[in-house]
């Protein structure tokens, strides 16, 4: 894995309900590592609703994804509630 340069961190609250990063990533942000502590279903948009449709994040487990600028992370519960991290990375 390449390396990347950490940015900002924000959280989300994993819940039966999407919840989304309180802004979006900024313009020099090529990507995001995010990290659960729950299993959940995240989405990447501008205006972003999660739902258990959307791509699956396992718990505990580091991952980096692209997204573009402007993009928020949101993120739904699959069983039970937790905090989902997004780290902002150029």
């Amino acid at each position: 894995m390449s390396a990347y340069y950490p940015l900002t961190t924000q959280t989300v609250t994993v819940g039966a309900a999407s919840a989304a990063t309180a802004s979006a990533v900024g313009d020099y942000t090529k990507r995001v590592r995010l990290i659960s502590s729950t299993d959940c279903h995240v989405v990447f948009a501008v205006t972003p609703t999660a739902t258990a449709s959307d791509m699956f994040l396992a718990a505990d487990r580091e991952e980096v994804f692209k997204i573009k600028p402007g993009q928020s992370v949101a993120a739904i519960q699959n069983a039970a509630g937790g905090t989902l991290y997004v780290t902002e990375m150029e």
